[in-house]
């Protein structure tokens, strides 16, 4: 709405509704305003969950107080009662409750209810979700996997139904969905209407948030909010728990530490790329239901998922530590995408690790090259170069070689950050190096966003391309499909893996079958 737009009495009625008013008309009287209940603004959503525990997020509209009930059934028979947090400006009326002491392997009901501060039989309406817990035994496991979304001028069009891969994964009822990065794209302004071929017309939903790129605090939560306003990603944050990490667009295009944003970027007033982090981040934190991991002062993104003896996820962050976006061809083993304190925490849950799988989740694919037309260097690991390890190699050369020397078998990679799908196999008859245990990357993007590719493959670790999707020309909007997402199912009883690349309505495109070693 522009700011000379004259409002009606309906949209009068909703605007006090959500500053906390409502107006009441008595017969042969003026208007009275009394005060109406908290609102949960944007759905509700949980997260990293695990055996025993799980994280849930919630909203208000005003200060609030939240208050989250557990139990096993969804009738609340015998539930459990929390008393949350005071939600307040500080942190964008966002909250979590880290529930606890859940039974293993079960279906946990969650509901959310906002108490009012002044008055504390004022509540909201509550809502509900579930999600399961990860198991103790052997059993079934599922999830899925993809990241990018609203990103290339492609935000939610109501006219194709919003983010609707969200209720393809939901139909699956995977245990958790893992959100592989570019989770927002904080760079990427919408605008109402984009002209496609064919004379046909993409009609976005914009937000005064999504109208610029992102540089305040505030900005930064409006991109996160403008997700949450699509039915099929609530509907489906309600019912599947989540796990996700971040990638660049959270800030902007192939950022990394140090970097300063050129004059010739006017989008931008602020231009420490440092600044904008720490603001990405806090609205991360806030508007997702991702728990803090210990080892930094700020929380730190990368993590260990466990999810029962069938599997264990590697959650890594391959931004906060990463170095410059230079050739990427250098022979400096201190440098890489982790940092050596994250890359030794890698190297040591990997070989401690007793699940039969061990996926690990990098925001980067590992073997194909991808340029960064802002430095005229390097953006991801590989740099095209066949020969033996450089770079940003040898830091995965060293995690590889260290796993195969302690005898980790069971590895697989997913990403997703290109915005096409594939599958890669990796073995050391056709690498650089011969010291490394045979490996499976997946790649499968976007969720709603530009799709393109394919990259080119570097050789360096002997990979094979056994599957690609990729759209006819760059940028291919949702309109025309190329939008992908990975499903993984683990056989409790065969413990075979299923890795299976799906498109934008849950068809498969591709499926592999992988039989664990050991």
């Amino acid at each position: 709405m522009s700011p000379t737009t004259s409002l009606s009495r309906r949209q009068f009625l909703r605007a006090g509704a959500v500053a906390g008013v409502s107006v009441v008309a008595l017969p042969g009287s003026a208007p009275a305003f009394v005060r109406s209940r908290p609102q949960l603004t944007h759905g509700i959503q949980s997260g990293d969950i695990t055996a025993r525990t799980g994280v849930v997020w919630g909203r208000a509209d005003r200060p609030s107080r939240m208050l989250v009930e557990v139990a096993r059934t969804p009738r609340f028979n015998g539930s459990k009662r929390i008393e949350g947090p005071v939600l307040t400006p500080d942190h964008d009326y966002a909250g979590k409750v880290l529930v606890d002491h859940l039974p293993p392997g079960q279906e946990t009901f969650y509901r959310v209810t906002l108490q009012d501060l002044s008055d504390p039989g004022l509540r909201s309406e509550p809502l509900t979700g579930s999600f399961r817990t990860a198991p103790r035994g052997r059993r079934d496991v599922s999830f899925a996997w993809s990241g990018d979304l609203a990103g290339q001028g492609w935000g939610i069009n109501p006219e194709l139904g919003g983010y609707r891969i969200f209720a393809a994964i939901e139909r699956l009822d995977p245990d958790f969905f893992l959100n592989s990065g570019d989770t927002v794209y904080a760079d990427g302004p919408l605008s109402a209407t984009v002209a496609l071929p064919g004379g046909r017309t993409w009609r976005n939903i914009v937000t005064p948030e999504k109208s610029k790129v992102a540089e305040t605090l505030d900005e930064f939560r409006g991109q996160f909010a403008y997700n949450m306003l699509d039915e099929n990603l609530r509907s489906m944050a309600s019912k599947v728990a989540q796990v996700n990490q971040w990638d660049d667009h959270e800030v902007r295009n192939n950022w990394f530490p140090g970097q300063v944003i050129p004059a010739s970027d006017t989008r931008y007033t602020e231009k420490r790329i440092d600044v904008l982090a720490a603001r990405a981040k806090q609205a991360l934190f806030e508007w997702l239901p991702i728990t803090p991991s210990q080892g930094d002062d700020e929380g730190r993104i990368y993590r260990k998922i466990a999810h029962g003896p069938l599997l264990d996820v590697f959650v890594v962050d391959m931004r906060t530590y990463k170095d410059v976006n230079d050739a990427n061809r250098y022979l400096d083993t201190q440098r890489g995408l982790l940092g050596l304190t994250q890359r030794e925490w890698l190297k040591r849950e990997l070989s401690a690790s007793t699940a039969t799988w061990k996926v690990i989740a990098i925001d980067l694919p590992l073997g194909l090259v991808v340029p960064d037309p802002n430095t005229g260097g390097i953006e991801a690991v590989s740099q095209g170069d066949a020969g033996g390890p450089l770079g940003r190699e040898l830091e995965f050369a060293d995690i590889l070689q260290t796993a195969h020397r302690a005898g980790v078998e069971n590895v697989v990679f997913i990403t997703a950050d290109v915005h096409y799908t594939a599958a890669h196999h990796y073995d050391p008859s056709r690498a650089a190096i011969q010291d490394f245990t045979p490996f499976w990357e997946f790649v499968s993007g976007p969720l709603n966003a530009g799709a393109f590719g394919p990259n080119a493959l570097d050789r360096t670790f002997g990979p094979q391309a056994v599957f690609v999707k990729a759209p006819p020309a760059p940028n291919t909007s949702p309109a025309d499909g190329f939008q992908f997402f990975g499903h993984v199912a683990i056989d409790g009883a065969s413990r075979v893996m299923t890795v299976s690349l799906r498109d934008l309505d849950g068809n498969v495109v591709y499926s592999v079958d992988l039989t664990p070693a050991g």
